[in-house]
């Protein structure tokens, strides 16, 4: 029996992981711009430059939470296929 699921269509939790991967690639922008002048001797940035890295956790998370309902549509849809 070949799977109804077309080959463009997005799965459960394709967002999130998109979204998060954004989400990271944000903060990890801000952390090399925020260790650079670190590193290079000049004046730092202001402290909300160093809550902009935790982007970087956040965006995991986020991608991760999207794994996780990716995870369960697919152990659902093998329920009800047996």
């Amino acid at each position: 029996m070949r799977d109804k699921t077309q080959t463009n269509s997005a799965a459960p939790g394709d967002r999130l992981i998109r979204v998060g991967g954004v989400v990271f690639i944000i903060g990890a922008v801000a952390t090399v711009v925020t260790v650079a002048p670190l590193l290079l001797g000049s004046t730092p940035f202001p402290t909300y430059m160093f809550g902009l890295s935790m982007l970087m956790g956040v965006g995991f998370l986020i991608a991760g939470a999207g794994v996780f309902r990716s995870i369960a549509a697919g152990r659902r849809q093998a329920r009800a296929g047996q």
